[in-house]
């Protein structure tokens, strides 16, 4: 190795791996996996195909890493070692808020339906999304339900369960209705958090929740 190639880490090369998921996660969202090319995510990240390479190894583990960060702002809320001040039901709130506004993003919608279509014909695809994405997350949540079984603040023996039961009333049908066009309803949507804060509150709270 040329003494002039930087170790990972630095500022630069650090630098170069921020431009390059920029770009590659504008290009996925936009044009989907199979019309995304090394070439211009490298092109419009200012930096040389073999810079890519090395930093992703090939154009699935970018797609990895590209999904990874942009689902990071909505695994900040499921910490595994969370800030237990507030009530139980303002925390389970808060969560419902994070998840729904991530999944009704215009771009996630029409993300997933690239997806999911590019899928059937690569179903490797479909699994670094999923790993990438919804299983992290779900993993995510979990270690806060765990951290609230811990402290005491609910009963639950299925944690896995649980995690599934309360993101799905979260999305109800309005989830599925978006991908097939229908607009976002912001007044169901807060109705569909609110049940499923409740449900979750009843089912599983050692003492009742507290109402705001």
């Amino acid at each position: 190795m040329s003494s002039d190639v930087k170790r990972a880490g630095r500022p630069a090369d650090k630098a170069k791996r921020e431009a390059i998921l920029d770009a590659a996660g504008r290009a996925f969202f936009q044009s989907g996996f199979a019309a995304t090319s090394i070439e211009q995510v490298a092109a419009d990240a200012g930096v040389s195909k073999v810079t890519v390479y090395n930093h992703f190894g090939d154009k699935r583990g970018l797609f990895a890493a590209a999904v990874e960060l942009e689902c990071e702002k909505m695994r900040g809320q499921f910490q595994a070692a969370p800030d237990l001040r507030g009530t139980l039901r303002q925390r389970m709130t808060a969560v419902g808020e994070a998840m729904m506004a991530f999944l009704s993003r215009p771009e996630m919608v029409q993300f997933e339906r690239r997806i999911a279509a590019e899928t059937e014909h690569e179903p490797e695809i479909g699994a670094a999304f999923l790993a990438s994405g919804p299983h992290r997350m779900k993993a995510a949540f979990a270690g806060l339900m765990r951290a609230m079984v811990e402290a005491g603040e609910v009963e639950i023996d299925d944690v896995e369960l649980a995690v599934e039961q309360f993101a799905s009333m979260c999305k109800g049908m309005g989830d599925l209705e978006r991908r097939f066009g229908h607009p976002v309803d912001p007044v169901r949507d807060r109705q569909r958090i609110e049940g499923a804060v409740e449900v979750f509150c009843r089912a599983y709270a050692v003492d009742e929740c507290d109402r705001d």
